[in-house]
């Protein structure tokens, strides 16, 4: 939602899920959540300054912060995509998503894999 337009962000939710439904035949939300469950991440980096130097230690994403993380991911790569409606480009990411693909997943991917790499800071976590 941007600046507080909650009609509109209703109108391209709601447009994709139509799309959704026509295209995979099943229930949207069940696809929705497939879709989450493939694009929230696990594991997250955050900068942590010891003795002088930074370092990329990997925490735990609680399980709002994935939610908001997954969603946020989805519509940016929604916005990436080119050519068509919003709702359009929504429902080919959701739908990129749920099958494992999509830019969205590219990018829970890329994090998961900075955690594994940064696993031996980890002790910082504290």
């Amino acid at each position: 939602m941007q600046d507080g337009k909650k009609s509109v962000s209703e109108r391209i939710v709601y447009g994709s899920f139509n799309l959704i439904k026509d295209k995979t035949k099943q229930d949207p939300r069940h696809v929705f959540n497939k879709a989450m469950k493939k694009v929230s991440p696990l594991v997250e980096v955050r900068g942590k300054r010891v003795g002088g130097a930074n370092y990329q230690v990997p925490f735990q994403v609680r399980g709002e912060r994935r939610f908001y993380l997954g969603c946020h991911w989805m519509i940016t790569a929604a916005h990436a995509r080119r050519g068509r409606s919003m709702a359009e480009k929504l429902a080919g990411e959701i739908l990129d998503a749920s099958n494992g693909e999509g830019a969205a997943v590219k990018k829970r991917e890329a994090v998961h894999k900075m955690a594994e790499a940064n696993k031996a800071f980890a002790h910082f976590s504290r």
